[in-house]
């Protein structure tokens, strides 16, 4: 048999050359995929006013840069682009329609202080940038976001819009910008490019739930993006949408206690769709129903799903215990994996009622009010109230020499011309000395046309009191015609205040 001729051998060399290429390539794309990681999962809880409150919560992970190069399998290429471009650390996007109910709905649970945002739009972002480079970074910024989202955030590149906080809002080195459109309205054009960086955007998975007339007939709504980046850890995203929808009773049987309704739901009922499965490439898809520990006390059971007051359409898969941060239970969550789940074998859960039922969410500490006073259109007062609930009485030292700290951080257009020296507080109704109450204080005047004010304070609070106020004065600037916002005939809307208290630690402990 004769020796295969040079043009054959070559050719053999070649074809095994290529194979090993697309060998090492498999192999590279392989890893690459597994290094990138999401995760989808949703949160169901019944709240006392018959409503009910959905919690989406979408995660997408990336390696560093240098272990994945520019290649994306499962990351938005989108977000690492606005990561590498502008050089952020933090960033985190909201838009909110609505308000969110502290007295009803809670307050001093990890999902209401951290997923619980003002009206419109609120952005703030860190840079890993020299001070003198983060003002233009911010309007390019921008730009970027609003045509990504569809939105009017572009408005927040005018120096008029944002600020810096020195340490009201998060500690840093002044490298924190931040900026909120209260009047910005928000549809379903803002949820769109917000879906589509998603995997499997909403064609599978859970969030093939939102149906838009189900999530914006809600009345609460909040579209969340929060962005991390580290040279370690490389990019983490977290997508989240809240909402607080009513159940349409006319579907259910009904429950009567003083005049409220208490209907039984379900998923499908709340939102007009089947969920079919797990979005295929997720590391976990899960659901969860928490049942609150005003309920639990009442049902005499920390983890059966179906007792003398309720019952859940579906068996959980295990259930799991919330201890608050005083190690007492809270609440359980009854736990359901959607890999169990398929187009055959849909997944649906909700509640049905036996008895009536009456509970309460866990109030924060303090609940803050702020409003105007005065009268005219030449001046007046902004006032911040504090109204102590029964919680405070349980955290850890209250007695009569314990104190709780309160930090507050109000940005203020440069038009309401704010005196700081006129600040005020009572305490129970009474006047009291500012010095008594307010340990650390942080100004930046505003500036006619250029800047807004910005307050920053750290007060202290004696843990027995029943309220407290806080009185600044003010005058309106004048503007002139091209200045006013559109339908100013309806007021000009200030930013929300944001307080921070106590902080929440939840533990979860597997009952089963």
């Amino acid at each position: 048999m004769s020796p295969p001729s040079p043009a054959r051998r070559l050719s053999i060399l070649s074809l095994l050359l290529l194979l090993l290429l697309l060998t090492l390539t498999a192999a590279s794309s392989a890893a690459a995929a597994a290094a990138e990681e999401f995760t989808e999962e949703l949160l169901l809880r019944p709240l006392p006013d018959r409503k009910a409150l959905a919690h989406f919560q979408f995660r997408s992970s990336k390696p560093p840069t240098a272990a994945s190069g520019r290649h994306h399998h499962l990351f938005p290429k989108a977000i690492s682009q606005l990561v590498q471009k502008f050089h952020i650390s933090e960033l985190e996007l909201s838009f909110t329609q609505g308000r969110w109910n502290y007295e009803t709905w809670g307050g001093f649970d990890p999902l209401s202080t951290d997923n619980a945002k003002p009206p419109g739009v609120e952005l703030w972002a860190v840079f890993d940038l020299p001070f003198a480079d983060i003002d233009a970074t911010w309007k390019n910024l921008m730009h970027t976001l609003s045509g990504l989202f569809c939105a009017s955030i572009n408005f927040l590149e005018s120096s008029t819009a944002f600020s810096a906080p020195r340490w009201g809002f998060k500690s840093n080195e002044g490298n924190l910008r931040y900026g909120a459109l209260p009047r910005e309205a928000v549809c379903t054009e803002n949820l769109t490019p917000w879906l589509k960086l998603l995997p499997c955007r909403d064609k599978a998975g859970i969030a093939s739930l939102l149906y838009r007339p189900s999530i914006y007939k809600g009345y609460y709504h909040s579209q969340n993006l929060k962005l991390t980046s580290s040279q370690t850890r490389g990019i983490i995203l977290d997508q989240s949408l809240t909402v607080v929808l009513q159940p349409n009773a006319s579907k259910s049987k009904q429950h009567s206690t003083d005049g409220k309704l208490q209907p039984n739901w379900s998923m499908e009922h709340l939102f007009n769709r089947k969920l079919l499965g797990k979005c295929l490439v997720s590391k976990f898809s899960r659901v969860f129903v928490e049942i609150e520990k005003g309920i639990l006390v009442k049902s005499g059971s920390e983890v059966s799903w179906s007792n003398k007051f309720f019952e859940l359409s579906t068996a959980p898969d295990r259930v799991l215990k919330e201890l608050d941060h005083l190690e007492v239970q809270s609440s359980s969550l009854y736990e359901y994996d959607l890999s169990n789940y398929n187009g055959d074998k849909p997944f649906d859960v909700g509640i049905n009622r036996k008895l009536p039922l009456i509970w309460s969410c866990s109030p924060a500490p303090y609940n803050a009010r702020r409003f105007l006073m005065g009268s005219g259109n030449e001046r007046g007062s902004i006032a911040l109230s504090f109204l102590s609930t029964d919680l405070h009485k349980q955290l850890p030292g209250s007695s009569n020499d314990c104190s709780i700290k309160a930090v507050v951080f109000q940005v203020l257009p440069w038009y309401v011309k704010v005196f700081y020296h006129s600040l005020q507080i009572f305490i129970d109704g009474s006047s009291t000395a500012v010095s008594e109450v307010l340990d650390m204080i942080h100004v930046t005047p505003s500036e006619d046309k250029l800047s807004p004010g910005t307050l920053e304070m750290l007060l202290r609070f004696p843990c027995g009191i029943q309220s407290a106020t806080l009185i600044l004065d003010f005058d309106k600037g004048f503007l002139h015609i091209d200045e006013y916002p559109p339908d100013a005939n309806q007021g000009f809307d200030i930013p929300s205040a944001l307080v921070n208290g106590p902080n929440v630690c939840v533990t979860f402990v597997r009952k089963f």
